[in-house]
């Protein structure tokens, strides 16, 4: 299986913009900008997409896991937030925090945590990035 997306840029680091666009027009000519990922300036950023990646893909891992533990969710909401830093390499990646919270009926908070840990590990974008991946799980009533 191979997925596609492409970037156009226009003009300088600091003064030109650009546009993401993926195969399946999820996004279409997504405007991305310096403003946009340093500043305030409307648009998407890489780190910004790397989060909603990293929450689908862990979202969809964590049901897998239930499922294999026979257990079914009523809802999972995750958020990624990704860390980017100015290290001695450059600008990097360093963190990502996914806090999920899940209604999922008959799941005790041991086993709700164990398929947490094993998605956020199993992931395919937990498994790509080089950084630091912490969770808050949090199991609803």
């Amino acid at each position: 299986m191979r997925r596609n997306a492409s970037a156009v840029w226009k003009g300088g680091f600091k003064d030109g913009k650009g546009a993401i666009s993926t195969d399946s027009g999820a996004l279409s000519n997504t405007p991305y900008s310096y403003k946009a990922r340093f500043e305030d300036e409307t648009g998407t950023n890489p780190e910004e997409l790397i989060a909603a990646a990293h929450a689908g893909c862990f979202t969809m891992a964590l049901s897998l896991q239930l499922d294999q533990a026979r257990l079914k969710a009523d809802s999972i909401n995750t958020t990624a937030a990704v860390t980017l830093e100015k290290t001695e390499a450059g600008f990097t990646i360093t963190a990502v925090h996914l806090n999920v919270i899940a209604k999922v009926p008959g799941a005790s908070k041991d086993a709700f945590e164990t398929a947490a840990n094993s998605a956020k590990a199993g992931c395919p974008v937990s498994k790509v990035l080089n950084a630091r991946i912490t969770i808050k799980a949090e199991l609803e009533e």
